[in-house]
């Protein structure tokens, strides 16, 4: 069988992950990458085009990953691309997935593509094994903490505010709520108060720093509601702390077998690079889009819906032999 072709769309951090992760997979292959910056202006000796030269290609991509943001670009570029391509993409803004998966899966069965959305670790491999300590113990809590590290999507997010000309932002779990779930106590947990966002951001020049810390802290979905603080810092400052993008995390389920025994469910990550992790998920569901599109299971997908086998290019025969 031929190799999957991939086509990249955005090459920001997640655009180059995707990149340098597909040279991992020797059933994978790199057709083109896409931006809206004109190709010459790209750092790299994979072949490139304009956005504008995307439909062009419709015979030659098998699966297009989605690198944008998820606050802008996904929202738009995903229902658009899907008309057209088998699509994967890493959309964050675990509020509004809901909506997001109805317009793809509109748009993908009546065009006979598949759209696998919200890919990477969470949403994706977390929401997976939520999902999986939820079905062993049903009677019990779950907790998911977050960091410490970088988060690309509210990152992004706060680099969109006007007046701000570079950010990141660190999300920092409350380490007693984690340390308490371990030792198997009770906890009153909502995710709002088990973090702490903090930003750190070089402002324009002239920009009005009380208006963008305002917009910054009211904005819903993202820091609305949490517990935030925001360091302006200058860029020289910022280059030389703040070049990294580290991350990680815990889902935690605390739960009962029996009314005498706790069982303690735990999934961790922890991640030099957020950015080329979260492109090694969306490279396997990609793969595992191709497999779906050459079945004609064709519709809009999460990692709920994907069986586990679709992410590897070994047979089942293999999985079964090495792994099971």
């Amino acid at each position: 069988m031929s190799n999957t072709r991939i086509g990249i769309v955005g090459y920001g951090n997640l655009g180059k992950g995707v990149e340098a992760g597909l040279k991992q997979s020797s059933d994978l292959e790199l057709a083109g990458i896409f931006s809206r910056r004109q190709p010459e202006q790209l750092e790299t000796t994979s072949p490139a085009y304009h956005m504008d030269d995307l439909l062009g290609f419709k015979d030659s991509i098998d699966v297009l990953i989605l690198c944008g943001g998820s606050q802008k670009d996904i929202p738009v570029q995903g229902p658009e691309l899907a008309k057209t391509f088998n699509t994967v993409d890493t959309y964050d803004n675990h509020n509004e997935i809901p909506v997001h998966f109805a317009k793809l899966d509109q748009v993908a069965r009546e065009n006979d593509t598949v759209a696998v959305i919200s890919t990477g670790w969470d949403p994706g491999l977390f929401s997976l094994n939520r999902l999986i300590a939820e079905s062993i113990l049903p009677k019990g809590e779950t907790y998911t903490f977050w960091g410490p590290g970088l988060s690309q999507g509210h990152s992004d997010a706060v680099r969109r505010v006007a007046g701000v000309k570079n950010a990141v932002q660190y999300t920092v779990p409350k380490e007693e709520l984690v340390d308490a779930v371990k030792d198997k106590q009770s906890i009153e947990y909502n995710k709002l108060d088990a973090h702490k966002r903090m930003v750190y951001l070089v402002l324009e020049e002239d920009a009005d720093e009380s208006k963008v810390r305002e917009t910054i802290k009211t904005m819903p979905d993202y820091f609305e509601g949490y517990e935030t603080e925001i360091h302006v810092i200058d860029q020289e400052t910022f280059d030389k702390e703040h070049a990294g993008m580290p991350h990680g995390g815990t889902v935690m389920r605390q739960g009962k077998t029996t009314d005498d025994h706790t069982a303690i469910y735990q999934f961790g990550l922890d991640l030099d690079s957020n950015p080329e992790f979260t492109a090694a998920v969306a490279i396997a569901y990609a793969r595992a889009a191709g497999k779906l599109a050459r079945e004609k299971q064709y519709g809009a997908k999460t990692v709920f819906d994907i069986a586990p086998g679709y992410l590897s290019p070994k047979s089942g025969a293999q999985l079964r032999k090495e792994l099971l």
